[in-house]
């Protein structure tokens, strides 16, 4: 396997014939059988997207959920998503989100299907994505369990099911996302590693934890105006995924002002660099992506570091997006070669 293989934190654009473009969680436009094709045909498309672009280690691009965390709790039990509650997610911005009244439960396989149409139709690595438990506990309004630990341990055992499966449908990589790992610090310290850990537990493939600092929206960006000059929510964070047993941690770097010498913290993991800014339309250049590994490299050494993006793209122009992808491997294999890869 060669050096800076390059990877995307999951989401992709969706094809105009199946949600409205630039839109984050869009609703369907088609229904029945043919939203079902249309889904496997724009997995179709992402794919050859990301292939001709160089991607090393591909995605589905989320093709077939509109929202990375309730499209999952959909199919759990105990969930009621007829009567929603306001809640504040990620001290950010307010939502009308579903309630738990009863225990949560798994009732069916989620996205197995997905990922093994994924590998039928490539040879290269693939990644599967799923929510991490302390980012769905956050996505809810829970009345029965009255306990956000007691909730993300339930998650936990559930998302562990189901990452056995994708394990088993050929996944490579399972990759859980946490952006609330950037707002709940002692939460994080007191229960999320062990949470994470727990819905990572016996798998064989490379696992990973994917903590941003949002999609491109108005409300995370407003957030990002008031961290000051450096970003250092890491800071806390990183030294316990050092010492726990998630193998990747990926996170963002290009146009943030995370100070990247707390990717040193990281030691021992690999390390997911996002080279590809997700809040902005320009399409980067290949030597901007090289020289955001080349800073990285500082800290994380090249048989460690994974080029990818900042978050998902699902908002973003296709055109823009599949550019990005682009500029993103050619960035990596500049590096590579002058690593003499």
């Amino acid at each position: 396997m060669s050096l800076l293989q390059t990877t995307i934190a999951g989401s992709l654009p969706k094809p105009a014939w199946l949600a409205e473009p630039k839109k984050l969680w869009a609703p369907w436009l088609l229904e029945g059988a043919l939203l079902d094709e249309g889904k496997r045909d724009a997995m179709r498309l992402v794919l050859g997207d990301q292939e001709s672009a160089g991607i090393d280690i591909v995605t589905d691009g989320e093709q077939t959920r509109r929202h990375f965390v309730t499209t999952f709790i959909e199919s759990l039990d105990g969930v009621d998503f007829e009567h929603k509650r306001t809640v504040r997610i990620r001290n950010r911005y307010d939502a009308d989100v579903p309630v738990v009244v009863g225990k949560v439960a798994r009732k069916r396989p989620v996205y197995v299907e997905d990922i093994r149409t994924l590998r039928s139709l490539t040879t290269r690595r693939i990644k599967a994505t799923l929510p991490g438990p302390m980012t769905m506990v956050d996505t809810l309004y829970d009345d029965h369990y009255r306990s956000r630990e007691k909730l993300a341990r339930e998650f936990a055992a559930i998302l562990n099911q189901e990452a056995r499966e994708l394990e088993r449908a050929g996944a490579d990589v399972i990759q859980f996302d946490e952006p609330a790992f950037n707002v709940y610090m002692d939460e994080v310290r007191d229960w999320g590693v062990a949470a994470l850990e727990a819905a990572a537990a016996g798998l064989k493939c490379r696992t990973a934890v994917h903590i941003c600092y949002g999609y491109g929206i108005k409300a995370n960006n407003d957030w990002k105006k008031t961290l000051g000059s450096e970003w250092r929510q890491y800071e806390s964070t990183f030294p316990l995924l050092a010492k726990s047993r998630i193998d990747q941690v990926s996170l963002e770097c290009a146009n943030s002002h995370v100070p990247l010498e707390l990717l040193a913290l990281l030691k021992g993991k690999d390390v997911m660099v996002g080279a590809i800014d997700v809040a902005n339309e320009a399409v980067e250049a290949p030597e901007q992506v090289a020289a955001t590994l080349r800073a990285a490299m500082k800290f994380v050494p090249a048989e460690k570091l994974y080029p990818c993006t900042n978050c998902g793209m699902v908002p973003l122009a296709r055109d823009v997006a599949v550019g990005k992808l682009k500029a993103l491997a050619a960035g990596a294999a500049l590096v590579r070669r002058e690593l003499g890869a």
